[in-house]
Parts: structure tokens; C-alpha cells; sequence
């Protein structure tokens, strides 16, 4: 089985949202079925087809995060000895040598990927050409539109 990467606050999230789901909104949609059922005709029940429909995708979404959550390797890189290496789940600071514009990155699993958030996949270009580089080393990316370089500035273990 492959393990997958993830981080020990999207594992948090992941649980969250399964407990959300087995305690909040299973119960009611289970209500909501059985409520539907009183109203007598199925077959012409919008309500009891919207509540089935929507019960499908929760039982869905459980299974899903279980899965998930059953593969996951989960990372706590603050417990990892800082260091100028790029490893999973570091926040890395990169300058762009063509405007010395910088960004941080912090390099999560697929599942955690959040560009608004500053938050990329480590299966992302970017992410990939920085892991095992350290400070001061000049990475490579290939972009849609052209090739890319970057100046490693900083890295911290968050």
C-alpha cells in the first residue's frame, strides 16, 4: 500500500470533518428521510429524493475520508530537527531571479493543497523541484509558460 504524505493539521481537518459527518450530518439526514417517508408517495417526493440523494454523498464522503485517513502518513514536521533542507511539509521562502519577487510555500499533501492559502501539493512542480534542496540553491521549474527560477531564501519548520 502506498502511504501518502499529509500533514498533522490536514489529518486534523480530515477527522473534523468525519466526525461532523457521522455525528451532525448523518443523524439528520436519517431524519430527514424519515420525515419525508410520513409524507406519504415516494415516488413524487422531492423531499425524500433530496435527502436520499444527499445521505449517497455523506456515506460517500465517510468512506472516502476513512480511506484516506487509513493510508496517511501523517508528518509533524515541527518534531523534525530544523534544518536548510526542503522536506515535506516545511514552509519555504523562494525568490523569482527574474524580479526578486518572494513567496512562501508551505509543501503539504494533495488533499491539504491550498495556492490561496499558500499551501501546495508536494506532487506540484514547484514543490518537487524544491524537496532535497537546501538555502541558497537555485531550483528549476517548468511551467506552462516557460521555465522558471528560483532562489531557495528560507525554510521553517512550522
Amino acid at each position: 500500500m502506498n502511504r501518502v504524505p499529509m500533514t498533522v493539521e490536514g489529518a486534523e481537518a480530515l477527522r473534523s470533518e468525519l466526525d461532523n459527518l457521522k455525528k451532525v450530518e448523518r443523524p439528520a439526514v436519517v431524519q430527514a428521510i424519515a420525515e419525508a417517508r410520513e409524507h406519504g408517495d415516494l415516488k413524487e417526493n422531492a423531499e425524500y429524493h433530496a435527502a436520499r440523494e444527499k445521505q449517497g454523498f455523506i456515506e460517500g464522503r465517510i468512506q472516502e475520508i476513512e480511506a484516506k485517513l487509513s493510508q496517511s502518513l501523517v508528518i509533524d514536521v515541527k518534531s523534525i530537527e530544523p534544518s536548510d533542507k526542503v522536506i515535506f511539509g516545511t514552509t519555504v521562502t523562494i525568490i523569482h531571479l527574474d524580479d526578486d519577487q518572494e513567496v512562501t510555500y508551505k509543501i503539504v499533501g494533495d488533499d491539504e493543497a491550498d495556492v490561496k492559502n499558500k499551501k501546495i501539493s508536494v506532487n506540484s512542480p514547484i514543490a518537487r523541484a524544491l524537496i532535497g534542496k537546501e538555502v541558497g540553491d537555485v531550483v528549476v521549474v517548468h511551467t506552462p509558460s516557460g521555465v522558471v527560477e528560483y532562489e531557495i531564501d528560507t525554510v521553517a519548520h512550522l
